[in-house]
């Protein structure tokens, strides 16, 4: 049974613990609503600019000239993973759905006979995943010293996509990311960027037409580098805004089980202080009534 002086100590550190998680859980909350128009202003580019692609490759009359990055390889033996994560934990199960989404992917690639490579963009990602798919990781990345999410950033896992695809390394890249929804849910993306699928394409996107200049081809070689490099922009958003909002989440729950925890012990630390100061009248009654 702890002592007094134990049960004061744990007390006290709880509340040192209790003041960390509120702090935090505040500082969250103020990121939290800029990351959150960041992500909702991010989507409908990001839609637009797959509704125009989707456009433009319904007017390719030569579709066996098409660009590759629309078109694929023809197969998919090889399968490229990009599993976006955040470099800080203290997230609740932020990273570990994410990477639950992708281990569900991975198995099931393998399961069928395919390769499977995984860029991990993001710390956390690479540490869960590294003891059972290490072997199948090419690279990671990390952008710790970035406070917020920036197409700059986009643009090297992009062209770093790009750059494999052009050296045959995969027929087929998918992302996974945390969709933002609200501060309590988040909801696991998977993503194909390469080839464009186009279910993932509004379906009234059709009905918008367009005249081009210069020919559909040439403009869908400069466009879809860059389409690339957007989407990965607009799940580093999603990402952001599920991020701040799981940490806001964990921290009031972990401020909340404190001070339930500070409140159990407090009673605890009284009835036992009760029970010291009970025994020492008792052995001073006894000791006086047997003088």
């Amino acid at each position: 049974m702890p002592s007094l002086d134990d049960l004061r100590k744990r007390i006290k550190s709880i509340k040192s613990t209790q003041k960390i998680t509120k702090a935090m859980k505040m500082v969250a909350a103020a990121k939290l609503r800029k990351a959150q128009e960041n992500a909702e202003r991010g989507r409908p580019y990001s839609e637009k600019m797959n509704n125009i692609i989707l456009n433009l490759s319904n007017n390719i009359t030569d579709k066996e000239n098409a660009p590759k990055l629309l078109a694929g390889t023809g197969t998919d033996k090889v399968h490229l993973c990009a599993v976006l994560t955040a470099d800080r934990g203290l997230c609740g199960g932020f990273n570990s759905n994410i990477v639950k989404k992708a281990r569900s992917f991975f198995d099931k690639i393998i399961a069928e006979g395919k390769n499977l490579k995984i860029i991990t963009v993001g710390s956390k990602g690479y540490d869960q995943l590294k003891r059972i798919y290490g072997n199948q990781i090419i690279d990671k990345i990390s952008f710790k010293d970035s406070k917020i999410a920036n197409y700059l950033d986009a643009e090297i896992v992009g062209k770093k996509i790009i750059e494999l695809f052009r050296k045959n390394e995969f027929d087929v890249c998918t992302i996974f990311y945390n969709q933002f929804k609200n501060v309590i849910t988040q909801i696991p993306q998977d993503q194909q960027l390469i080839p464009l699928k186009s279910t993932e394409v509004k379906e009234n996107s059709l009905e918008d037409n367009y005249e081009f200049e210069p020919e559909e081809d040439e403009i869908l070689s400069n466009l879809l580098p860059k389409n690339i490099s957007t989407q990965i922009f607009k799940a580093m958003l999603e990402n952001s805004a599920s991020e701040q909002g799981s940490r806001m989440t964990a921290m009031d729950n972990a401020t909340r089980n404190a001070g339930e925890l500070v409140d159990k012990l407090t009673i605890h630390y009284n009835r036992s202080r009760q029970a010291a100061i009970t025994k020492e009248l008792i052995e001073i009654i006894s000791g006086a009534e047997s003088l």
